[in-house]
């Protein structure tokens, strides 16, 4: 069983975008990419929306997903939307095999 989660940030004035950046610049993707059970971490740009950044999230279970939303990134992740002055929406999707 797989979890993904869509996560979409949305901002003003290219914020969006400039959080995401700073979520690979600093270390953050790559680190939540090494955490144990998880198979994907990116962000995708809408070519309809300049202003919303895409992050597909993708966990081997919810054990996995539950140990990094525990983590100390997730501290991170929330100042840094924090400092963008993003609002987030969420979709969860489980694949069952």
């Amino acid at each position: 069983m797989s979890l993904t989660i869509n996560i979409y940030y949305t901002g003003e004035n290219g914020s969006a975008r400039k959080f995401a950046e700073e979520m690979v610049s600093s270390g953050v993707v790559e680190r939540v990419r090494n955490e144990e059970g998880n198979e994907k971490y990116e962000y995708f740009f809408p070519m309809d929306d300049k202003e919303t950044v895409l992050l597909i999230d993708r966990w081997k279970n919810q054990e996995a997903l539950d140990i990094h939303h525990k983590s100390p990134m997730m501290k991170e992740i929330a100042d840094l939307r924090e400092k963008y002055h993003l609002h987030m929406k969420v979709e969860q999707f489980v694949e069952r095999k």
